[in-house]
């Protein structure tokens, strides 16, 4: 039979690891939900620039026509 104080090290053991578990799935899920909330911030601002683009394709359709094509000046 198995020593009884090589038995309770091995039940100790058992336990911390238990709860070193416990603690890496809560932190993971605490990990989980920050990517959750940063894809959606970034889903957000993707779409803000895009709205942004659209107004400033807008802006330049809206220019006279020959606008880009000034000479500038060349001393």
């Amino acid at each position: 039979m198995a020593d009884p104080k090589h038995l309770d090290l091995i039940a100790e053991r058992v336990e911390r690891l238990l709860l070193r578990h416990e603690e890496l799935q809560r932190t993971n899920s605490l990990l989980l939900d920050q990517v959750a909330a940063l894809k959606s911030e970034r889903d957000s601002l993707k779409s803000r620039l895009n709205a942004a683009r659209a107004r400033i394709d807008a802006l330049l359709d809206r220019l006279p026509a020959g606008i880009e094509d000034t000479p500038k000046d060349t001393e």
